[in-house]
């Protein structure tokens, strides 16, 4: 776990109570979970967004490849 030991991580977490106080532990706790909560949905989020528009940018160049040969557009179609 990155180098740290049993020690390393008693000594961080006496310096966290020192600073911070035994009382609001659990309320950094929960703060702390709260951000690792909402960055893996901003990102999972992120990702589906991303993947919805390369298909639609695929579906774009599709169009302007059609229009370049000289059809016309789907909605010429029906008028």
């Amino acid at each position: 776990m990155c180098g740290l030991g049993m020690g390393e991580l008693l000594i961080i977490l006496a310096i966290v109570v020192l600073l911070f106080g035994a009382s609001r532990l659990p309320q950094l706790g929960k703060a702390l979970g709260e951000t690792v909560r909402n960055f893996k949905k901003g990102s999972t989020t992120g990702a589906a967004v991303a993947d919805e528009k390369k298909g639609q940018d695929a579906i774009e160049v599709h169009e302007v490849g059609k229009l370049a040969e000289g059809e016309k557009k789907d909605d010429e179609k029906k008028s």
